[in-house]
Formats: C-alpha cells, sequence, structure tokens
C-alpha cells in the first residue's frame, strides 16, 4: 500500500492500516523534520466543533471579512476559475439543512478520534501531552455569550456535555489566566495534546512496525492502465502498491487531476504564534470566540492560532494576519501585551478545505485501487486517528464502521 502524504492523516492512516497487516510505504514531498500543517496547529481535539465550516450566515460574514486583511476570514481578491467553482459550491452547501445532516457525523467522528487518542496516548512511551480537561469558548460580549448559549443547547440535544458559565465561574474553572471576559462555554469532553509530540511519537511507532518513509520524494505523475493505477513516480523512481491512497492535504487535488480526478479544495491558510515562557498559563484550551483565535497550553508554552485565509497554494506570511492574533491575545489575556510576542517566529501551515466543511474519505469510483483522504480542514488533528482507521477498514474490504455517505469523494462530480 502507498499513501501520498506524510502530515497527520497520511501517518493515521498509515498506522492502521499497517495494524491490520498492510504492508505500507509513506511518501512526502518534505523531508521527515517538516513544519507542515499537522505541526503548527492548535492541538484541539474538539467533539464541541459538530458545525461545519460552510454553516448559515458564513457567506455573508465572509463578504463582511474579505475586504479586512487582519479579519479572521480574509480572501485574497483574484480571478481564479477554481476559487470561483468552490465559492458557489460553498454558497450552496450554506444552509440548515445541511448542517442538520453534518452534525451527528461530525460529532460521532469526533467522539470517537478521541476515543482513538486516548488508546495511542496509553502505548507505553508515547506521551504527546494529551490533556482530557475541557475546552472554553471565551465570550467578551452579551451577544456572542447568548449566541455560544444557544449552540451549547445545540450541543446538549445531540448529547455534547456543555456549560454556560459567567466571568467568575470561569475563573475558578481556569484559575491560571486572569481573563477579560463577559463569559464562556465549558464543552467538558474537548481535549488537547502538543501536534509535534503526537507527530514524533507516532512517526516512531510507525517505524517500529515496518512502515516505509521515502522523504524528500516530490510527486512527479501516476502509472495508470484502464482502472487499475499501476504505481507512482517521484522524482526518486517509481514506487508501487497493491493500493493508493492520496493524503496530500491542500495539494491533494494536484494529485488527483493528472488521472482525470476533481477533488474541489482551497488551501486555507492558518497561523500560529508559541509564547514559550508565557506571563501566564491557562489550564484549559479555549477559542477566542469573536476573534476566531484558538489558544493551547502545550506543556510550559502557550500557543495562539488562527485566521482563514484563502490564497491559494501561497505560503507567505502576511504581517496583519499575525497582528491581528496579537491583538485578540491581548484583549483576552490583559496580562499580556504586544511586546511579549516580540522575537516570536510565525508559523503559518495551508489547512484543506471542501466546499461543504466535510472531509473526503473513500475510494474513487473512477479507479480499483485509489483512494482519497483528506479535506478535513481546521479538523484534520481532530479527526486524524477517526480516518486512518476508517481508511484502514475500507482498504481491508470491510464496511466503515460509521456511516460516512457524506464524506463520499465522488460526491463533486
Amino acid at each position: 500500500m502507498v499513501i501520498l502524504g506524510g502530515g497527520v492523516i497520511g501517518l493515521c492512516t498509515a498506522w492502521y492500516c499497517a495494524g491490520r497487516g498492510h504492508r505500507v510505504t509513506v511518501i512526502d514531498r518534505n523531508p521527515a523534520v517538516r513544519d507542515g500543517c499537522s505541526f503548527g496547529n492548535a492541538g484541539m481535539i474538539v467533539p464541541s466543533h459538530f458545525v461545519p465550516l460552510a454553516a448559515p450566515g458564513m457567506v455573508a460574514l465572509g463578504l463582511k471579512w474579505m475586504w479586512d486583511p487582519e479579519s479572521p476570514f480574509y480572501i485574497e481578491p483574484r480571478l481564479d476559475a477554481g476559487l470561483l467553482s468552490w465559492g458557489w459550491r460553498f454558497w450552496r452547501a450554506c444552509t440548515r439543512e445541511r448542517v442538520e445532516r453534518a452534525a451527528p457525523l461530525l460529532r460521532d467522528l469526533n467522539l470517537a478520534s478521541r476515543a482513538e487518542f486516548a488508546r495511542l496516548a496509553a502505548i507505553p512511551g508515547n506521551d504527546f501531552g494529551l490533556v482530557q480537561q475541557g475546552l472554553l469558548m471565551l465570550c467578551q460580549s452579551k451577544h456572542t455569550l447568548a449566541e455560544e448559549a444557544a449552540m451549547a443547547a445545540r450541543s446538549v440535544q445531540l448529547g455534547i456535555p456543555a456549560e454556560v458559565l459567567d466571568a467568575r465561574q470561569t475563573a475558578r474553572l481556569d484559575p491560571g489566566a486572569a481573563l477579560n471576559i463577559e463569559g464562556s462555554v465549558y464543552f467538558p469532553k474537548d481535549c488537547h495534546l502538543s501536534p509535534g509530540a503526537f507527530m514524533a511519537g507516532l512517526q516512531r511507532l510507525l517505524v517500529e512496525r515496518g512502515v516505509e518513509f521515502r522523504w524528500s520524494e516530490a510527486w512527479v505523475g501516476w502509472r495508470a492502465s484502464g482502472r487499475v493505477i499501476q504505481g507512482v513516480e517521484t522524482c526518486g523512481g517509481v514506487v508501487t502498491g497493491d493500493e493508493y491512497v492520496v493524503c496530500g492535504g491542500a495539494w491533494s487535488p494536484l494529485l488527483a487531476r493528472d488521472l482525470g480526478v476533481s477533488i474541489p479544495i482551497q488551501a486555507g491558510k492558518g497561523y500560529s504564534l508559541t509564547l514559550s515562557a508565557p506571563r501566564q498559563l491557562p489550564r484549559l484550551c479555549s477559542i477566542l470566540a469573536e476573534a476566531r483565535v484558538a489558544v493551547t497550553p502545550m506543556g510550559s508554552s502557550l500557543r495562539f492560532g488562527g485566521t482563514m485565509e484563502l490564497a491559494g497554494l501561497n505560503e507567505t506570511i502576511r504581517p496583519a494576519r499575525v497582528r491581528s492574533i496579537i491583538r485578540a491575545a491581548c484583549s483576552y489575556y490583559p496580562g499580556l501585551v504586544p511586546a511579549d510576542f516580540e522575537g516570536v517566529e510565525p508559523w503559518r501551515g495551508l489547512r484543506p478545505c471542501s466546499p461543504d466543511g466535510l472531509p473526503y474519505v473513500g475510494r474513487l469510483r473512477a479507479y480499483d485501487n485509489l483512494s482519497v483522504a483528506t479535506g478535513h480542514a481546521m479538523m484534520g488533528l481532530s479527526l486524524g486517528p477517526i480516518t486512518g482507521r476508517l481508511m484502514s477498514e475500507i482498504l481491508s474490504g470491510e464496511p466503515p464502521s460509521l456511516a460516512i455517505g457524506l464524506l463520499d469523494p465522488d460526491r463533486y462530480l
């Protein structure tokens, strides 16, 4: 079996497939030491995130924000057929009916993934800083708190516990940081971890399981005959296997295009800044509701991550986007000042975003031995283990353990 992509989805797919006895080769265009989207993210496991990116009101909000380079959601103005097609599909997906259909599935995927993370953390020597103490949605205004309270009520209806707290109750729950907030919503089932430690530990375990890694091998093309993929050409030669899985993140559409397969994805650039010795250290991970910024303690450090920038496969760091994260951090945490972030190197990564906010997971109908696992947007880490488990079931000829019809990779054909 050949897996194209060594991010969290590729490694998780390799782990569960190798566990079922498959011989696995992972190909990645980057070196073994890398800093892609799977490393600099907020490290959150989020059963609370049952609403996909494509939701009612997002189009209007996106249009409002798109001209502001410091806003949480920014689209670089450009004439691009792929972006226009993606935008049309995104608009069509932003309906209440679609969200209602997607919510139970996202709940089940995240809860199943949470259980898999706990199993992985129980492997001796595989400490990646898993903290199972919940998440706080921090709100600075009464209006936002009311909106989040309504979301909490829906969460409870779906079986995901949530509790609305005022500022004092929030401070008692997490006394490690002074906060400038009106209140919060607490989701006790959410978790957080250190993404770098998780990726390093999983990579080590895969080597121990006999998985072959081919680093710094850029994809060149495919070898196919009729409905069968016979090999993948890289700058290092031809790699063959019985099954091929595209886990290329934001680059997945490029890998599939030469086979006549369309996988609508836009790269959503996110940024993060990590303070190695913060003035104050929360115990729980949080989301700054108005600013759409995630905050995660990782050992003795504190990471702030956020923004969604649609600018194509462009990894340039925009200072305005970084400033917006720093401004939000200092607004919610009055003990912080902008000077605390001086000298902190900003990280950026490209998230693979599908038009309907749901990933692509499963076999492609055009080929007998080609599958896709990508398009997870901001939930790549959270959904990594369950995606890997589902792919291992599919590639082993078994029905998936969850009903994943909404994740059909051919749904836009």
